[in-house]
């Protein structure tokens, strides 16, 4: 028999939970065959067939928690057997029967009508009629195994355990089980489900978070006019020159948190302990939903990448997300973190620190506000942004001057490229 192990962890996961078997037992796989998928605090890992064979049994059910490399199931390798359970054998019979003509009916009956032979009941072991009775199962619809076809006590067991699989198979695991109470005459009712490993993840950090953080919230205004013109002017020779990457708003603040990192290492940097550790890269999280809760991908070496490269990689983890492909290395590290929650019509917010890092710049909606310009009212596109930080490490006044910084690189992007 061939071990199926689950993966082995990155350091900074403890355990895994399963979510999904794909399998069962009896299944024939091929080799790369998705059999389990397995739900850590950051992502789901996939388990593949390495050859072909055939599931002889599982070993940790859905929702049971799993080490790294520990065994979850056994299969057969090389060709696969066919297996049919019990049921699919009764089946089978009934139809073959259905499909006898009335005459071979006839002198099968005749036939079966001149053998003197004692029923099912009858040479069924006390042992399996009792087994049979407790689990409500009818022995004369059982083929036995034992001499002159007697039913015995592995014929039942067999039937029992055939028979609570295809009862699994029809009934929500526990990991997805929703439990409906009613609450009222009326009606109403109350859905409880399990919370995801991810969901508790975050949960767990963001209370970490401010329970070990002095978190202070600084905020500011720009004006995206300049941005918004710059994109209006090239989008459409950014697009073709760049193999269809369309140009955003998030490389421009991406680009602008870069350098103001350089010049304020210390939103740049983390705490370890009773040290300071200061980053000489900038790796950027992107904050980005997904279907299982919150995860950050990492911009790795962000002040290297042009717009188009962070445009691409933004999309590609966005697709990622979506489809619970993001890898631990793709969420691993990250220095500093944006969180855009405009894209869902959000005019103001106060992010949550990513531990260990120290600050979070958080971007909201764009929308047209009346502003005084040069001593006139004009209508400018506003955006509300707010950055979170660590006043352990950051005073207020360089988180002040931080986001002032952006903001001067936001409505004059040029300075960007002259390096002001």
């Amino acid at each position: 028999m061939t071990e199926i192990k689950a993966p082995e962890f990155p350091e900074s996961i403890a355990d895994g939970e399963i979510a999904t078997w794909h399998v069962q037992v009896g299944d024939a796989v091929r080799r790369d065959q998705l059999l389990v998928e397995i739900e850590t605090d950051k992502v789901v890992l996939e388990v593949v067939a390495q050859e072909d064979g055939q599931i002889t049994e599982i070993l940790k059910g859905e929702g049971e928690t799993v080490l790294a490399e520990e065994v979850l199931a056994l299969y057969k390798a090389g060709a696969a057997e066919v297996s049919v359970s019990v049921a699919e054998t009764q089946t089978t019979a009934n139809l073959a029967a259905s499909a006898l003509t009335p005459a071979t009916t006839a002198a099968t009956q005749d036939a079966a009508a001149d053998v003197s032979a004692p029923t099912a009941e009858a040479i069924a072991s006390p042992a399996a009629k009792k087994i049979a009775d407790e689990n409500h199962l009818d022995v004369t619809k059982l083929v036995g195994s034992g001499k002159g076809g007697r039913i015995t006590k592995e014929d039942v067991l067999k039937a029992v355990e055939a028979s609570d699989r295809i009862s699994a198979a029809s009934v929500p695991t526990q990991a997805n089980l929703v439990i409906e109470t009613p609450i009222s005459k009326e009606g109403r009712v109350e859905r409880r489900v399990p919370m995801t490993r991810l969901r508790a993840s975050v949960a767990r950090r963001l209370i970490e978070a401010q329970e070990t953080a002095a978190m202070l919230t600084t905020f500011n205004e720009v004006d995206m006019t300049a941005i918004m013109d710059l994109r209006r002017q090239y989008k459409e020779a950014f697009e073709k020159a760049h193999d269809g990457t369309r140009l955003g708003f998030m490389s421009f603040f991406v680009r602008a948190c870069v350098e103001a990192l350089k010049r304020f290492p210390a939103v740049n940097a983390s705490i370890d302990g009773s040290d300071i550790v200061y980053h000489g890269f900038q790796d950027i999280g992107v904050a980005v939903g997904s279907p299982r809760g919150l995860v950050v991908p990492v911009l790795r070496d962000a002040d290297s990448l042009t717009l188009a490269e962070v445009e691409s990689q933004i999309r590609e983890y966005g697709a990622k997300a979506q489809a619970n492909k993001l890898s631990i290395d793709d969420m691993t590290g990250g220095t500093f973190t944006i969180s855009n929650g405009g894209v869902y019509g959000s005019l103001l917010s106060t992010p949550i620190l990513n531990p260990p890092q120290t600050g979070i710049l958080g971007m909201h909606k764009i929308q047209e506000r009346p502003m005084a310009v040069n001593g006139e009212v004009k209508i400018r596109p506003m955006m509300y942004l707010a950055l979170s930080y660590d006043h352990r490490l950051i005073d207020g006044q360089e988180a002040v001057r931080f986001l002032v910084t952006i903001k001067d690189f936001l409505e004059e992007p040029a300075r960007i490229l002259l390096d002001i």
